[in-house]
């Protein structure tokens, strides 16, 4: 695993990590709300990497990236992330596969830059907008009831509610080993930083229609998270999409049935 420390929007400093073949067709990984790179493991350390660079990417704010108070936003600086990873590790038109607040930073960067340095997107139980009264009728309550959870900052509390966030995010009981794994990553995002992500008020809609690449949508039809709702939208908003809906699996498809989203990603990747 090669690191890197890329200087983002606004002087953001990112950790990024790469693997796999560097001649192969690169995929940019892009986590969701309060994760972690690390959240990408079962496809890292996968045998994707026999034939694809895979490249993980800890958000702004997230794992061992910056965390500064105020810079969470401004689409335009999610953009410019997004991009300065591409810039600095000279990925030739990556597949993007975002991950619930992924997916909205995969549209803030559409936003911003188009199509023009991707071939494809993977849409991962995501969102394209928040703060809305469209955004939040596909945001399930298991999320929305958490909200003064996650911006608590005692301790005790805070933990409470990351320990029940990673448990709704999967469809039955997750293992002990990845429960405590999850939760270490989530639990180093501070308080400010989710309160900045959930602040916003933001849609892309509007573009959705545009998108001009491949693109594919994958969601459990048990998540309720980001409620499938959210995936039937963008089916019938962007042009020729592609959708895979995970019977009995919730928001974590990737962890929860890697063996199928591995193979699904590598047939994706390999046409666009």
């Amino acid at each position: 695993m090669t690191q890197h420390t890329v200087e983002g929007g606004d002087g953001v400093s990112l950790h990024v990590e790469e693997t796999g073949d560097e001649r192969g067709d690169p995929i940019l990984f892009i986590h969701g709300y309060t994760q972690s790179r690390l959240a990408w493991d079962e496809q890292m350390d996968s045998d994707l990497a026999d034939e694809f660079r895979l490249v993980a990417m800890d958000d702004r704010g997230h794992g061992l990236s910056d965390k500064p108070e105020d810079a969470y936003g401004d689409s335009a600086l999610w953009a410019d992330d997004v991009q300065a990873v591409i810039e600095a590790l000279d990925l030739d038109e990556p597949v993007l596969c975002g991950w619930s607040y992924g997916g909205l930073i995969i549209s803030d960067y559409l936003e911003e830059y188009g199509t023009e340095h991707v071939s494809g997107l993977n849409l991962v139980g995501a969102i394209s907008k928040i703060g809305t009264d469209d955004a939040m009728a596909v945001i399930g309550e298991d999320f929305t009831s958490l909200v003064p959870g996650f911006e608590a900052t005692d301790s005790e509390e805070s933990v409470r509610t990351l320990e029940t966030f990673i448990r709704r995010c999967t469809h039955g009981d997750p293992s002990s080993q990845d429960l405590y794994y999850f939760l270490g990553f989530n639990a180093i995002v501070p308080p400010y930083v989710r309160t900045g992500l959930h602040s916003r008020e933001v849609s892309h809609d509007d573009l959705l229609s545009e998108v001009d690449v491949p693109v594919l949508i994958t969601h459990g039809e048990a998540d309720s998270i980001v409620l499938p709702a959210a995936a039937e939208e963008y089916a019938e908003t962007i042009p020729d999409a592609e959708t895979s809906f995970y019977p009995d699996v919730g928001h974590n498809t990737f962890w929860e049935d890697s063996e199928r989203f591995n193979r699904e990603l590598r047939e994706f990747t390999n046409v666009t």
